[in-house]
């Protein structure tokens, strides 16, 4: 089985927090705000129905989905799905050249 393997880091709020604080010189604090600030502006406009693109990175936009008949993989029943709004991403050119270029 050759190939790279993935790490299994996660990026979570403190490290860009952490990130911030290095790049930007704000405080530690003021750095953990600024990304809240940040990620609460984006929750709240896709929650609101708008789409979000951030330049060189990403857009995230809601899908609606309808209702239809899914299928109970364990015994077959079919069931009922509720129609629903699904958050989906779409990289960017960049982004996705950057990803299958590995890290840099």
């Amino acid at each position: 089985m050759g190939g790279l393997l993935m790490t299994e880091k996660t990026l979570t709020r403190m490290d860009l927090a952490e990130s911030v604080f290095r790049e930007v010189g704000l405080s530690r604090n003021e750095s953990a705000s600024l990304v809240e600030s940040v990620l609460q502006h984006v929750s709240d406009a896709l929650a609101a129905g708008e789409t979000v693109k951030i330049s060189s990175f990403g857009t995230f936009s809601l899908r609606e989905k309808s209702a239809r008949v899914g299928r109970n993989p364990k015994t077959g029943d079919e069931v009922p799905i509720s129609p629903r709004r699904v958050l989906t991403f779409r990289p960017s050119h960049l982004m996705k050249d950057r990803v299958s270029g590995g890290t840099e």
